[in-house]
């Protein structure tokens, strides 16, 4: 077997899957044949002999890895297109109340043709759910009023929980456009909608991670929140960015997911240094901008002289200028974040965000450490994750515990049942993914239960095929009676009852979408509580 040693002498580490370097045959020889060379084609690293020393004996994880986001990337456009073709066709039900509604409006000539980026083109996630309203708006705004004040940590009392409500919420509505979440936040829940971002991913080349911002006040605020979009169900690179199992390794600090870094900017996996680059030094926004407008492929370029300081420049933007706002997730936040918290003296904040936008979520101030942002860390009321997968391994999860965790608890990953991203990816002495923080553990009766890890962290397996398959079955009757016995408001609507009839047979398992973000939102303590009155 092959010594593991350093390439060139560096004093970084990482590990990088490539599905597109081999074909099926390669495949199959990397799970036939271990030792051999087909495996290899898949992996690029830092070491010499890494698939030999850590990989080979788990080799049905990289294969099932591996195959999974081949199909991803094959499927990629034709899911895409479903997508749009579904979303227009569910919009066009909505707005002319449903099919009924739409025949008879067809015969008047009085059809409403949904708009795309419009404030009533709503989601795939928005039409599988439909709440928009808070629990309750006052006694949230008293509660969080009263809370940040008095400057304790992010506890489970109950008047906390509506603080909670309003992250998985904010979570939710973060798979919206930008009208409607404006729309939503100023009309529904009265608050101040602080911007909308679209940023910069440079591995995608696409401005393909949202962000959205709000205060609870435009003036005086005394709370700034922070929402990731996550894994949108039709798009194809998210999928596959939860599927990866590449890493990145800092010394003292532990691995982090490649993917997760990408989306907020920090590096690209075709240039492995630029990971350093972002991750020890800062960033200029005004050479970003720079940049952008003399029409740089990329924000960051690709030359060392990009790197420079983020805080000299950073007070200097009066305000999100187009070029600043193509900046990547982790700069663009930080800039909005750092002026809002000059501008509300006794404001602090709170990041959420479900399944991607949950790992993001946590990784942003998690880069604030590293780029020792005390000041602004000492703002930070909270993170509060929804279906969050994995980020890092054990050695990340100490590194912030001093942060985040100790002495009192501001992390807390919120899981429900059976749902299959916060599984991902795999935790097992290969690949070293580990959770951290508070677990807040749901299962299908909505009981919450406090855990350091959710029950069957790895998930697969032939001993959890019969259990899954019946909780699945309960779950589809439990959403055909949760309108009568729970109150209207937690009547599940027939898209979400057919999305489940239609999902395909091996995969008839409660990680489909409707089941994972329904609960997430009907877990939430607030709602929980008021669906067992």
């Amino acid at each position: 077997m092959a010594t593991t040693q350093l390439k060139n002498g560096d004093d970084f580490r990482y590990l990088v899957v490539r599905p597109e370097k081999g074909g099926i045959r390669d495949v199959f020889r990397c799970w036939v044949w271990p030792d051999g060379d087909g495996g290899r084609r898949f992996f690029e690293s830092s070491e010499e002999g890494v698939f030999d020393a850590k990989v080979s004996g788990s080799r049905w994880i990289i294969v099932v890895s591996v195959l999974i986001r081949k199909v991803i990337a094959i499927l990629g456009k034709p899911l895409e297109w479903t997508g749009n073709v579904v979303e227009f066709t569910l919009n066009l039900l909505s707005m002319n109340a449903n099919l009924l509604g739409l025949l008879c409006n067809i015969v008047r000539g009085e059809v409403v043709v949904p708009r795309r980026g419009t404030e009533t083109f709503i989601s795939t996630v928005g039409l599988l759910d439909g709440r928009m309203d808070l629990l309750n708006e006052e006694k949230l705004l008293k509660g969080t009023t009263d809370f940040v004040s008095e400057e304790r940590g992010l506890g489970l009392e109950m008047g906390n929980r509506y603080l909670v409500d309003l992250c998985v919420m904010a979570s939710k509505l973060s798979y919206e456009n930008e009208k409607v979440i404006q729309n939503i936040v100023l009309r529904y829940w009265k608050m101040h909608f602080v911007g909308f971002y679209n940023c910069w991913n440079d591995f995608q080349k696409d401005n393909c991670t949202q962000v959205f911002i709000l205060c609870n006040k435009p003036k005086d605020a005394n709370l700034i929140l922070i929402s990731f979009r996550g894994t949108e169900p039709f798009d194809a690179d998210d999928w596959s960015t939860d599927f990866d199992y590449s890493w990145y390794e800092i010394p003292e600090v532990g691995k982090i997911h490649i993917g997760f870094l990408e989306a907020l900017g920090l590096g690209n996996r075709n240039d492995t240094n630029s990971f350093n680059g972002h991750l020890q030094a800062k960033t200029s926004i005004s050479s970003i901008a720079s940049d952008v407008s003399h029409g740089s492929t990329s924000p960051f370029g690709h030359t060392k002289s990009t790197i420079s300081n983020l805080d000299q420049n950073i007070e200097h933007f009066d305000e999100v200028t187009p070029e600043v706002e193509q900046l990547t997730a982790y700069y663009t936040v930080k800039l909005q974040l750092r002026r809002l918290l000059m501008e509300h003296r006794n404001a602090k904040f709170v990041v959420t965000g479900h399944s991607l936008g949950g790992a993001l979520a946590i990784l942003f101030p998690t880069v604030l450490v590293l780029h020792k942002e005390m000041e602004i860390m000492g703002r930070l009321l909270g993170v509060y994750t929804f279906g969050q997968p994995r980020v890092g391994n054990k050695q990340l999860g100490q590194f912030m515990e001093p942060y985040l965790v100790n002495p009192i608890p501001r992390y807390f990953r919120v899981v429900y049942c059976n749902d299959i991203v916060p599984r991902l990816p795999y935790d097992n002495k290969a690949f070293l993914f580990k959770h951290f923080g508070v677990c807040l553990y749901y299962d299908s009766l909505f009981i919450e239960h406090k855990v350091d890890e959710e029950p069957n962290k790895n998930f697969l397996g032939i001993r959890y095929l019969i259990p899954e398959y019946l909780n699945a079955l309960w779950e589809l009757l439990r959403s055909l009676l949760m309108g009568y016995t729970h109150g209207p408001e937690y009547k599940e609507g027939w898209f979400c009852i057919l999305a489940w009839k239609e999902e395909p047979i091996p995969l008839k398992i409660p990680t489909i979408v409707h089941l994972a973000r329904q609960g997430q939102a009907n877990s939430v303590p607030p709602r929980a509580i008021a669906s067992s009155n």
